[in-house]
Parts: structure tokens; C-alpha cells; sequence
């Protein structure tokens, strides 16, 4: 029997490989025996647009209704903040989203939301993850079309109009500049532009690709400059408008403007803090660990308490439920905002950005200029995903970081943080971390420096050091 391994976002595997129906309907019975556990009666179900997508929903759908619970099957692809919104819609008491998120189109994965329409907590994902070894193919109770039933939902205009709340539409309205959006053929394609035409917005929203591709045109669903080449492409000779780029589900975000200028989620992240302020909301800012700096310089300079969790947005998640969180943020381009859901939304970051470009009268890039130049932080940021022969070199690495080297790149090692990996606070305002996966024989190494070329250099030391030990 397949071990099925919960990651920071849920379960994902390679389709056919131990990602099947069997372990799809293993998982899904998991999580009606916790929701049954907890009173439960409702829950929801979405997919992207990777292959078998609507056949794993479906699936998942069928054992959730096999054994007692009412089930809403969305009626095609559907990003994942937009279930999100529809399970707290519907008052259901859960969710389940088939999706990998970032991961390449070989994988598909199944996340799950809580009823506070957000993604799941820690503790519910351990309680589901806990149930999985016990459950066998022969423990899933089988569908039957003559006593269960699965219902259909659609919530994208109630999505929209949860969403136009959220801006100011005038603002937007305002603003003279293309806008664009790319989705690689993901969960995202043609939402964005859906939200224009409901609204009654006057600007037209260029689909670099309009079609739902399970492939993503042939690049990673990931908002990241390498898999933006398209969009950077069609950037590099225009002088204004701006790209927003989603991810395989959509609740991540990434940003390109014009000449093919990549906005990485941390300078989004920035500009967000300060734009919230500008609107007269308060409240904590929520990062992980693997944030920018500029972050809580920031924050500081504004008067705002920070707080620092693990890699994950389901502890941002854990932060937001407790209240008073302005916004929350993670360095892969997930961001939270206070009166949404607690979850990431491309959407709703997008639009965000577009308010704030109309109100200032200036451009992305400008804005985070005069931040960085506030703060007194120089920013440049990569991240560096090394793919290992197994797991043997990966805790061979972080072992030997019990005792990290007194100096790196050339720069003294001046502290030590050990909150999800092993970061290292070097001189010179840099700092590299290394981060092991929990689900596959990853290494994820991060650094923050002063220029693109001190990040590079220093990460290309670093993918030597680690390939230095011999195991």
C-alpha cells in the first residue's frame, strides 16, 4: 500500500504513479472520517486544468457522498481561491482542491480547505494525514448512483462580486495602462478578465494564452522568470502596463513590467504593506521565514508588529484566524490580505496592484525604489531547488549545518536561525538559507544579497558545498 506524504500544502505525487484513483479515493475517505468526526455535513470540491483533473474530482467526489456527507462538485476548472471563497459561500465544512499548484504537469495533488474558506490548518492536515496509512482501497466505501448523489456548483459571480468589495473600482478605472495576464493555460485562464467584463470596468485584459492547456504551454506553472519567457518576451519593448502572471491554481502571484522587468513577490509583498497603510488598515504583517528583509524593515518603519512562521502558508493561515492580521505573505508569491479570506489570491493581489499604481500615479518599480531607499536594504533575492539522487545527501547537508561554517562567500557568518532550515546571517546584509523537503529528495537553498551577482555567486557556492559531501 502507497504511503501518501502531506507537505506543506497537502498531498502531490506523479499521476500514475502514486498518484491514482485508489489513493485519490484513500485520501478522500480520510477526510470524511475527520469531517464526520467534527460534525460535518457539506464539502466542496474543485480541480485545475491538469490531466484527469475533472476524473479525480469526480472520484473524490463519489467517496465523500459514499459516505453520508453532502458534496458540491464544481462545474469545470476553478481557481483555487475561488473555492476557497465558495466553501465559506456554501457554509460547507471543508473542501478539497485537486491541484499541484507549481509543480510540473506531471503531478497533481489534493490540497484541503478549511470552513473559514482559507487553506487548511496544520493540525487539520495532520489529523487527515494520520488516517491515510490505515485506510486500504478495500476500506473505501463505493458509490452508488441510486442512493448518493454529488451536486454541481458554479460561484463565479458571487466570487466576483466578493471580490470588487475588496478595491476600488474607480481607482482602477482610471488607470490608463495595458493590462495583461498570463495563467500558462492554468486554473487562472481567462478569470481575470472574466472579473472586468462582470464589473463593468472599461479596460481590456490581454489573455497571453486563452485556452486551458494540462501541459502549461511547456513550462512549470510557477510565477518565476524562468517559466515567464512569453510574457517577458512580450514585454521587453513596451514602456508602460503591467503582466499578472498566476500560478498552476492561482493563488500565487508574480509580476512582470515593462522591458521584461520581473516583480518578485517580495517587492509585492512591500508595496502591499505600504498601500494597505495608505488606505487606513492596521494590523500585524504575517511572513515566512524565507521573506525578504525589506519586510520587516518595513513594517517596522510603519508601525506594525511582525511575525515570522515556518514555510507554509497553512501557518500564515493559523496567524490570520487569530485576528488582526493586516497581511500575510510567503516568498513563493502567496499573499493574504486583511477583509478577504485567509487565503492566497492572485486576484485579488493583482487588483491590489493596479489600485495602487491609480492612486500613486506611479509605476511598480518606482514604488519599491522609494522603499528600499526608506529602509536602508538593498534587495536582490533567488532561490536555488537542488534535485538530489535521494535523501541520504539531503540529511547528509543539513546535519553537517548543525555546526555551519564560520564564513561563506566570503562573508562573516554573523548569526544563526533555526526556525524551518537553517538560515545564516552573513555581513554585508546577505543571508542563505537551506531548506529540506519534506515529501521529495530536495534541497531548497535561498539567499537575499545586495545585487543579482552577489546572490548568484554566493548560491553557486553554496549548490558546491552541498555537492561536496560524499555519501
Amino acid at each position: 500500500m502507497d504511503t501518501l506524504t502531506f507537505g506543506t500544502d497537502g498531498w502531490r505525487d506523479v499521476i500514475a504513479e502514486k498518484f491514482t484513483f485508489d489513493n485519490v479515493a484513500r485520501a478522500a475517505r480520510a477526510y470524511a472520517d475527520y469531517l464526520i468526526s467534527h460534525k460535518q455535513t457539506t464539502v466542496l470540491v474543485g480541480h485545475d486544468t491538469r490531466f484527469l483533473g475533472d476524473g479525480f474530482a469526480r472520484h473524490a467526489a463519489e467517496v465523500l457522498a459514499a459516505n453520508g456527507l453532502r458534496v458540491l462538485l464544481s462545474k469545470g476548472f476553478i481557481p483555487t481561491p475561488a473555492l476557497s471563497y465558495a466553501v465559506k459561500h456554501y457554509s460547507a465544512g471543508g473542501g478539497i482542491m485537486l491541484t499541484a499548484s507549481h509543480n510540473p504537469p506531471k503531478f497533481h495533488g489534493f490540497k484541503l480547505k478549511g470552513p473559514y474558506g482559507g487553506t487548511a490548518t496544520p493540525d487539520i492536515y495532520k489529523a487527515v494525514s494520520e488516517r491515510v496509512p490505515n485506510i486500504s482501497v478495500n476500506d473505501v466505501k463505493k458509490f452508488d448512483a441510486k442512493k448518493h448523489t454529488v451536486e454541481t456548483f458554479d460561484i463565479r459571480e458571487a466570487y466576483y462580486d466578493f471580490l470588487k468589495k475588496q478595491v476600488d473600482l474607480n481607482a482602477i478605472k482610471s488607470l490608463n495602462v495595458p493590462i495583461h495576464h498570463e495563467a500558462v493555460g492554468a486554473a487562472g485562464t481567462l478569470w481575470l478578465s472574466g472579473f472586468f467584463k462582470h464589473v463593468g470596468l472599461p479596460q481590456t485584459v490581454i489573455n497571453f494564452h486563452e485556452e486551458p492547456h494540462p501541459l502549461f504551454y511547456g513550462v512549470n506553472p510557477e510565477p518565476l522568470p524562468q517559466n515567464l519567457g512569453y510574457a517577458i518576451e512580450r514585454m521587453s519593448n513596451e514602456k508602460e502596463g503591467i503582466v499578472i502572471c498566476s500560478d498552476g491554481d492561482a493563488d500565487r502571484i508574480g509580476v512582470v513590467l515593462p522591458g521584461g522587468k520581473f516583480f518578485n513577490s517580495h517587492q509585492i509583498f512591500a508595496v502591499l504593506i505600504d498601500h494597505l497603510k495608505r488606505k487606513g488598515l492596521q494590523g500585524k504583517v504575517v511572513k515566512t521565514f524565507t521573506v525578504s528583509r525589506v519586510i520587516e524593515r518595513l513594517a517596522k518603519l510603519r508601525g506594525l508588529e511582525v511575525t515570522e512562521t515556518p514555510v507554509g502558508f497553512k501557518y500564515l493561515v493559523d496567524a490570520m484566524l487569530e485576528g488582526n492580521v493586516l497581511i500575510g505573505g510567503e516568498e513563493s508569491g502567496g499573499i493574504g490580505i486583511r477583509g478577504h479570506i485567509p487565503e492566497r489570491d492572485s486576484f485579488l493581489n493583482g487588483l491590489l496592484l493596479l489600485e495602487t499604481m491609480a492612486t500613486t500615479g506611479k509605476t511598480l518599480d518606482t514604488l519599491f525604489a522609494e522603499i528600499e531607499k526608506e529602509v536602508g536594504w538593498q534587495h536582490a533575492y533567488d532561490r536555488l531547488d537542488l534535485h538530489l539522487s535521494g535523501n541520504a545527501l539531503k540529511d547528509t547537508v543539513m546535519n553537517a549545518l548543525k555546526d555551519p561554517p564560520k564564513e561563506f562567500a566570503g562573508r562573516r557568518l554573523e548569526s544563526v536561525e533555526r526556525l524551518d532550515g537553517v538560515k545564516m546571517n552573513l555581513s554585508d546584509n546577505a543571508w542563505l538559507m537551506l531548506r529540506a523537503s519534506g515529501t521529495e529528495p530536495v534541497l531548497r537553498i535561498y539567499c537575499e544579497a545586495a545585487t543579482s551577482d552577489d546572490v548568484q555567486t554566493i548560491l553557486n557556492l553554496a549548490r558546491e558545498f552541498v555537492e561536496g559531501f560524499k555519501v
